[in-house]
């Protein structure tokens, strides 16, 4: 039975993904947390299998898919490793995905062409070091002068800053007030006056490298402006709104790796003369998790039919993301538990799962953020 009413493409497709996933990402996966460097074997192998343009039209290099077969693409290989999924999201959903409909066609052809192919990787920069959730406090500055814009100012927080060639950011271009003075521009790495830090150390999904960017009045030609200035906050919106159910995506592979994991545990561990299967307290929190993942899944294939269809998801990827977040969270937190003392050993992978999803609370919108769009989709605004 088809319990989520995949075409034959997408289950097709997810199946493929998953067979690719288990096969070369998951066996790596301790080894990339544990090494914390960023696996380019995996990402030639998925350029090669048209994962880094999945969702682009093939006359740019890309598969085609459609925002269902990329949310099982980025659930598949969250479940395998939370460091290849967070890495293959920032550079499919978010710097590929500004210059793919916002960009002019020479753009198209010169930078996401060699995103798609896999021959540069993409990070994206909004985040300030003085910004978090008000992102549209942008401190960066563009100042046109001549053929180029001179851009100073620094981004932080940008997931593939350490391994990215090609970076889509956005800066100041007016003293109109909030997000109206607002544009993006790409920005290719060797720039003068464009530097990125050293790599953050982070609590969870290690070997997805993430840094710092400055810039000191770095020369970005002014064909490199995205659209017209004061468009980048419009643009980056999109792009957040979109990319809400693919962080969903990956937040639900992450609770389905700690679920599976679990059940596992408990159907081979024995206390008091059993196996901790048959104990309430071991059953209750795993038929909680799978009822959750299962709702999380629901929603976040809901709002890519939505997507796919070109109707509004504002509200819908809002409600996918906040609520895979907090799901996942909670699968990985009784994983550990149900393992006990073991669930607190690296050689277990569940100590992982918890720390790669506690991203997805904060990450592209914390779930207060959340629950704000929410709140203001069903309400209005006052």
């Amino acid at each position: 039975m088809n319990a989520y009413f995949l075409t034959d493409a997408q289950r097709e497709f997810h199946e493929s993904v998953r067979r690719f996933a288990e096969a070369r990402i998951a066996p790596l996966a301790a080894e990339i947390d544990e090494t914390d460097e960023f696996p380019w074997a995996l990402f030639r192998e998925m350029a090669s299998l048209g994962y880094l343009g999945a969702p682009y039209p093939q006359e740019y290099g890309g598969a085609g898919a459609d925002s269902v077969m990329v949310a099982l693409l980025l659930e598949e290989v969250s479940r395998a490793s939370g460091a290849v999924g967070s890495s293959l999201n920032a550079h499919i959903s978010l710097a590929s995905s500004v210059i793919a409909w916002h960009g002019s066609e020479a753009q198209k052809r010169r930078y996401l062409t060699r995103l798609t192919s896999g021959e540069a990787i993409g990070a994206f920069g909004l985040t300030e070091p003085s910004g978090g959730s008000d992102a549209a406090n942008c401190q960066t500055r563009a100042m046109l002068a001549g053929d180029h814009y001179r851009v100073t100012g620094s981004k932080a927080f940008n997931t593939n800053g350490p391994v990215a060639e090609i970076f889509v950011i956005t800066a100041r271009t007016s003293e109109a007030p909030g997000s109206r003075g607002v544009s993006a521009f790409i920005v290719e790495r060797g720039t003068p006056g464009f530097t990125v830090g050293k790599a953050d150390r982070k609590y969870g999904v290690h070997g997805s490298p993430t840094a710092t960017l400055y810039f000191d009045a770095a020369p970005v030609p002014a064909e490199n402006l995205i659209g017209r200035e004061g468009e980048g906050f419009r643009q980056f919106a999109h792009t957040l709104d979109r990319g809400r159910i693919n962080v969903a995506a990956l937040a639900l592979g992450l609770g389905q790796a700690a679920l599976d994991a679990a059940v596992a545990y408990a159907r081979q561990r024995e206390q008091f003369g059993q196996k901790i299967a048959a104990f309430q307290g071991v059953q209750f929190p795993i038929a909680e998790a799978a009822t959750e993942i299962e709702a999380a899944r629901l929603l976040t294939l809901n709002a890519a039919r939505l997507a796919d269809a070109r109707l509004p998801i504002k509200k819908e990827a809002a409600m996918a993301k906040f609520f895979a977040a907090e799901a996942a969270l909670r699968a990985c937190n009784s994983a550990v538990e149900i393992h006990g003392g073991y669930g607190y050993m690296r050689e277990f992978p569940v100590e992982r799962y918890l720390r790669d999803a506690k991203l997805y609370q904060i990450g592209e919108g914390t779930s207060q953020i959340q629950r704000m769009i929410i709140a203001r989709e069903i309400l209005g605004r006052f």
